[in-house]
């Protein structure tokens, strides 16, 4: 879950940087409000991506899904 959380934030700042260069600088903010909650994520342990990925069934490093063998 972590690698899709870092791919989505990279992806998230790279498209508002692009478009702030293309469209308007107002898409700065949304970079901004990117890496605000990266930090806040960072300090609270918290993550809202996180609780969305898990809704939609993306599962945390070393879960087992439904299908795994379970070991010993």
């Amino acid at each position: 879950m972590e690698r899709w959380i870092r791919l989505i934030a990279g992806v998230f700042i790279l498209t508002s940087l692009l478009l702030a260069w293309l469209v308007s600088r107002h898409f700065l903010w949304f970079t901004a409000f990117v890496g605000a909650n990266l930090l806040q994520s960072s300090l609270t342990k918290w993550c809202l991506m996180e609780g969305i990925l898990a809704r939609v069934g993306v599962r945390r490093c070393g879960e087992a899904g439904p299908t795994a063998p379970r070991v010993p």
